[in-house]
């Protein structure tokens, strides 16, 4: 097998990198790519040769959908990715609503709730974003097996994957300012942080059949769960021209036995595919677990992905939390290494993150204890509860779960801070289009028909343009703003909460909302004092040759 090094050659200098990730899935390559496309040496060390070509992970929500956008991947119209204007059912047995969840509109951050693709085409996709940033170098084939830090550095000592060349007993280093594990749920970075797991000791295990049916084929509702004490089953699409099948192991089964190709098939038989019209990817069991790392960042070291947390799929967020990690961290280490924020930085990720993956995993938890029911007696009882609360509340669909970060780089005490920001559509710069698009992401601060540069004390501004951050007044056409708010999004989104300003945060949280003029400059002063702002002149060298 061949090692595939490609970018910049690492340095002989006394850094190889500003920042090495461990693990080239789609958390790393992304946060490699948020780190790359500002200037920043990155080593992306990946222990497998090729990219593993099966389905795994199918949906995403539409903070994801918003996040690939910084990426010019559009949601809305890619090849590789579709969506359905439809709700989520949860139907008993007897094929009678349960629940409904609201899978159809379009969320308050601008984009649908709901997406379906097929997760090799986009790790392709963003593999092939990385190998075109200069600034990227890619291990391939190598797998880090320790990890030591001291002050100034993190250095990782690697080795040829034995699975790939056994013969091959050479080893590498890699010394980096910084050191992030995007390694999976067996993570070697964390473990050689010494970091433990907060364990929920929640294990179901359920088949996953990845299919590719035949081209007329449709099923409505696209997407819907079956709470069938027989075999609970997850319906759903598995992205353009695909489609997946989960059923549960139900007790007493061999997990090993039901993955059997054979034995999948005929779960399929009522579906109506058969090895003769149809191509089924992958069979596999998977044990669904719910935990979290009690810590996500120790010294020049964090972690990300499945390393940092793993959730039931019922929710479809598990992937998601991982590019929200990649996010959170993205912005940090930049800024960090530009010397415009304390490392003391880091710990904000890890206390903001961690509460809301947990929030998440709890969730999916719960959808578990609906879903995971084998008992005919006890999933009677369900269907009769859950029935008559859909029709109190006259079948109305439950609306898009959204999750407040945990205490770190914003104001607790501000309406909508620690929440993904409203995005409405808006004029600027030439171009009508979501607001991400037509006037950018990054430390933004906006004012509803108001001027906050006429609001902000010098000392502020120059504090905003050293994060590379920038001043908005948003309004109705006509009025000399620097936006224009086509649908009134943000004028009902901040008159509905009382605000005339709202600080954004480059991964599209809100840092703190404020109604007058005097709120404004003391929240900024708490958000520039919660992300550790540092003077110019701390700035420290940090060039890697």
């Amino acid at each position: 097998m061949t090692v595939e090094l490609a970018g910049a050659p690492l340095a002989g200098a006394s850094f190889d990198a500003d920042v090495a990730i461990v693990g080239a899935g789609p958390v790393g390559t992304f946060l490699a790519i948020l780190l790359g496309r500002q200037g920043k040496k990155v080593t992306l060390i990946e222990r497998w040769t090729t990219a593993y070509a099966r389905p795994r992970a199918v949906t995403y929500d539409h903070e994801i959908a918003r996040i690939l956008a910084v990426l010019g991947i559009d949601s809305e119209n890619d090849p590789a990715i579709n969506f359905h204007d439809e709700l989520y059912y949860w139907k008993n047995a007897a094929g009678e609503d349960i629940q409904i969840l609201d899978w159809k509109s379009i969320s308050a951050s601008g984009w649908r709730v709901r997406y379906w693709f097929n997760q090799p085409d986009l790790e392709g996709r963003l593999t092939g974003i990385a190998k075109a940033c200069p600034d990227i170098t890619h291990i391939r084939g190598y797998e880090a097996v320790a990890l030591v830090q001291d002050a100034d550095s993190a250095t990782l000592t690697l080795k040829r994957n034995p699975l790939e060349d056994a013969a091959d007993l050479g080893q590498r280093t890699v010394r980096a300012r910084y050191v992030v594990g995007a390694d999976g749920a067996n993570s070697m970075v964390r473990q050689a942080l010494g970091i433990d797991n907060e364990d929920r000791g929640y294990f179901f295990d359920w088949l996953i059949l990845d299919m590719i049916p035949p081209a007329h084929y449709s099923m409505s509702p696209a997407q819907w769960q079956m709470c069938d004490p027989q075999r609970p089953t997850t319906i759903v699409p598995g992205g353009p021209g695909r489609r997946r099948w989960e059923y549960m192991v139900l007790p007493g089964e061999v997990p090993e036995e039901i993955a059997k190709e054979e034995n999948a098939w005929k779960l399929l038989e009522p579906w109506g595919l058969t090895p003769e019209n149809a191509v089924m990817e992958r069979s596999a069991v998977y044990r669904f677990q719910a935990r979290w790392a009690k810590v996500w960042n120790k010294g020049r070291c964090a972690i990300a992905g499945d390393a940092a947390h793993l959730m039931p799929p019922f929710a479809g967020e598990g992937m998601c939390a991982g590019l929200r990690d990649a996010f959170a961290l993205g912005w940090r280490l930049n800024a960090i290494l530009e010397g415009k924020i304390d490392p003391r930085t880091l710990d904000s990720y890890t206390s903001e993150r961690k509460e809301h993956a947990r929030h998440y995993i709890e969730f999916s938890q719960e959808l578990g204890k609906i879903i995971c029911i084998s008992d005919p007696e006890e999933a009677a009882a369900r269907d009769r509860r859950m029935k008559a609360e859909l029709a109190e509340r006259n079948y109305k669909p439950v609306p898009t779960d959204i999750c407040q970060l945990g205490p770190g780089a914003w104001c607790e005490d501000t309406a909508h801070a620690g929440e993904l920001s409203t995005q409405g559509v808006v004029e600027a710069n030439g171009r009508r289009d979501r607001f991400d698009q037509a006037v950018g992401f990054g430390w933004i601060v906006l004012g509803l028909d108001r001027d906050p540069a006429a609001v902000l004390a010098p000392d502020q501004v120059a504090q905003l343009e050293r994060l590379g951050g920038r001043i908005v007044k948003i309004g109705a056409a006509g009025t000399g703003c620097d936006a224009v708010d086509v649908e009134g999004t943000y004028a009902r989104w901040l008159n509905g909460i009382g605000a005339s300003y709202v600080i954004l945060r480059p991964d599209f949280y809100v840092a703190a909302t404020a109604s007058s003029s005097q709120a404004l400059r003391r929240k900024f002063d708490d958000v520039m004092a919660r992300i550790h702002i540092l003077d110019a002149q701390d700035e420290p060298r940090l060039a890697v040759a």
